[in-house]
């Protein structure tokens, strides 16, 4: 597969937007949930199109949640959407009574995670998302690296019964797969192939492993780059392999290096495949306001900090 590392043609709100409103047309029991950041997600066309069932729930979230689990209790499938830390951390008991312990039908759509929401700063930038929907029970927890993912992903959402979360930026993403791609939830995507070290990565991080990849092939190091799209149920088998085939494992995300994809990454080999780990993501701190580029370097997520960590590594220093 060959790789342009170049932005998608749309945004991932336009294709959310247009997704949602091929699900509305061909299932009369999708609903739309928000709080009150609708034009921020583009959904007023949908609200045009379907506005007896787009509900705006306001500044609310915990009660927009509960709105959600009342609906999902009527057979209506309810997508929710606000900015990431507004619909995981602020959310969390509605999340755990209302949804999860109830057994209730409902997708969370959480837009801007991490240093996606740039210049929105510190308070706006949810660093520890993943952990807290991968911590809840029967969960499945999903990040699309771009909008052809995106798509696909929110298509099969609407007939998984259960708690989905979506974890998403707004704006164009850098496109990684060809159009009309069908991924498998559960199953990560091997993307590149060596045997000198695996780099684990999931949304916007995928593409700088793989520029990193091809920066390390051309100093003689032959790099696999797996995107790890599933958080939960994360791909134990391709975890495995990769340690059986490199012995190192390089884990990049724009999240907390505590209890997200290099957390869950751990877990899986300290059982049933120990083997040297390095993880690189936020290190115990809070955002703040900065471009994209610059988050990512603050945080040791650019490509120049993976290509740095997986030389040390295979270097054995």
């Amino acid at each position: 597969m060959n790789f342009t590392h170049l932005p998608e043609e749309q945004e991932m709100r336009m294709v959310f937007t247009k997704t949602m409103i091929d699900l509305a047309e061909q299932d009369e029991r999708v609903v739309y949930l928000d709080a009150d950041i609708i034009n921020s997600i583009k959904m007023n066309e949908f609200q045009k199109r379907f506005p007896e069932r787009t509900i705006d729930c306001g500044i609310q979230e915990a009660n927009m949640v509960g709105v959600a689990a009342g609906i999902s209790e009527t057979g209506m499938i309810p997508f929710v959407h606000s900015f990431a830390p507004f619909v995981t951390r602020r959310v969390l008991d509605q999340l755990y009574l209302s949804v999860a312990y109830s057994g209730l039908n409902v997708r969370i759509i959480g837009s801007d995670p991490g240093v996606t929401a740039a210049q929105n700063g510190g308070t706006h930038i949810p660093f520890e998302d993943l952990g807290i929907m991968r911590g809840l029970q029967h969960t499945i927890v999903l990040e699309p690296t771009d909008s052809v993912m995106l798509e696909d992903l929110l298509k099969q959402s609407k007939d998984i019964y259960g708690l989905t979360y979506i974890r998403l930026s707004r704006k164009k993403a850098i496109s990684v797969y060809p159009k009309g791609t069908h991924f498998t939830i559960g199953k990560a995507n091997l993307l590149k192939e060596g045997n000198d070290i695996a780099i684990i990565a999931n949304g916007v991080c995928v593409d700088d492993a793989l520029q990193a990849a091809e920066k390390l092939e051309e100093m003689g190091i032959h790099a696999s780059v797996c995107d790890m799209f599933t958080l939960k149920p994360i791909d134990d088998e391709m975890i495995v392999s990769l340690a059986k085939k490199t012995g190192k494992i390089l884990t990049v995300e724009n999240h907390l290096v505590n209890n997200g994809l290099g957390s869950a990454v751990c877990e899986v080999l300290c059982e049933q495949y120990p083997c040297k780990v390095k993880r690189l993501g936020a290190q115990d701190r809070f955002g703040e306001v900065g471009t994209m580029p610059y988050l990512k370097k603050v945080i040791g997520i650019s490509v120049e900090d993976i290509v740095n960590n997986a030389v040390t590594m295979v270097k054995g220093e």
